[in-house]
This record gives structure tokens, sequence and C-alpha cells, in this order.
């Protein structure tokens, strides 16, 4: 059995890079028992980030990222604003081991 995830993470890089410590940029994470819930999820998802962040961008049709450019934070190490993204990572995991 198959159980589908989607994980909401909010940081100043895109999800694809994960970088060390990425978990800890977890908003929040659904779980679907079917791919039909699932898939109704990730739209509804997609739905609401398209309509709230004015920019997009995917890789290997599992990591999302959505943005404005009014939405940065200043970092004092760089000594400058960086963006915020919001992005989206869609797993599949398989016999329920999650």
């Amino acid at each position: 059995m198959s159980v589908y995830q989607i994980i909401y993470m909010k940081a100043d890089y895109e999800p694809w890079w994960q970088f060390e410590g990425w978990e800890s940029t977890i908003v929040s994470t659904t779980l679907f028992e079917t791919e039909k819930e699932f898939q109704e999820g990730l739209q509804a998802t997609f739905m609401d980030f398209r309509q709230k962040f004015e920019h997009e961008a995917s890789k290997e049709d599992k990591y999302y990222a959505f943005w404005t450019e009014e939405e940065r934070e200043y970092c004092e190490a760089c000594e400058d604003d960086i963006q915020i993204f919001h992005g989206i990572i869609i797993n599949q995991l398989l016999d329920n081991k999650i």
C-alpha cells in the first residue's frame, strides 16, 4: 500500500536544495491514503499557492517553489535582503513507512 505525502516548507531557498537541517523549515505535512485524495489535495494546494504567490518554479515533478518579490527577510550574515520561498515537496511512501 502506498501513502502520499505533501510537505510544505518555508525557507530562504527553493525546496529542491534540501540543505542540511531543511526539515526545520517544514510548516506542515499532509498524508493521503489514496492517489485520488492526494491528487485532489495537491490540486487544491496548487490553486491556493498560485492565488497567493506570483512566481512559481518546479523540478523533477516533485519540488515546487512559490514566491512574491515583496516577501524578503534581512540576512545579517550576507547584509542583504533574501527571498523567501514557499516550497511544496511531494512523496509517495511505500508500505506505510513514514
